[in-house]
């Protein structure tokens, strides 16, 4: 029986390992406020190096519309203003010369509908995986059933558990994307 347990484990580890990658993805998503999680997927060609930028630099924010990039390195600048064009973020950087300061210009409709539309991928893709680790759940259960290993009463309560692991954790994802969708639709 102590199979059963380490399938429900697993299934609860990837589902929230799911969930924690969809918060990462929601968090690059840019709501019209300063952020400085907006900057996590941005890389610096740090010496021949892809680093990234915030451990090469202090990332602050002074008021709730800018950013403000302090490098440990004065040297790096150019190559941190560089990234920040590349990585296709959509906020011009300004350097002058000591920090590079990133204003949050404030969201159109058609963007704000844009990033919504992103929003709900992020959460669909979410609802798949852990759909997906349900099928395998499913299928790990089914296996010893017809090992011997459990009883067809024993595999059918499992299904159920599974299915309610499941159901919590979609319901769980359904918040999030409300919440990241009201953050995205205030003004």
């Amino acid at each position: 029986m102590a199979d059963v347990s380490e399938i429900q484990k697993t299934l609860n580890e990837k589902n929230k390992k799911s969930i924690a990658i969809l918060k990462e993805n929601l968090n690059t998503v840019r709501a019209g406020r300063a952020n400085p999680a907006l900057l996590d997927k941005v890389t610096v060609d740090y010496y021949g190096t892809p680093t990234p930028l915030k451990s090469i630099s202090n990332i602050s924010v002074p008021d709730p519309r800018s950013l403000l990039i302090t490098p440990f390195d004065p040297k790096s600048l150019h190559e941190i203003e560089k990234a920040i064009n590349i990585s296709n973020i959509g906020i011009n950087p300004s350097n002058d010369g000591k920090v590079i300061r990133l204003q949050i210009p404030s969201l159109t409709e058609e963007r704000r509908k844009e990033l919504t539309k992103l929003v709900k991928k992020f959460g669909e893709d979410a609802k798949v995986a852990i759909r997906n680790e349900r099928r395998d759940a499913n299928e790990q259960i089914k296996k010893l059933e017809k090992d011997g290993e459990i009883t067809e009463d024993d595999l059918q309560e499992e299904e159920k558990t599974i299915q309610k692991t499941t159901d919590d954790h979609i319901k769980e994802i359904d918040k999030i994307i409300e919440d990241k969708e009201k953050e995205l639709l205030e003004v």
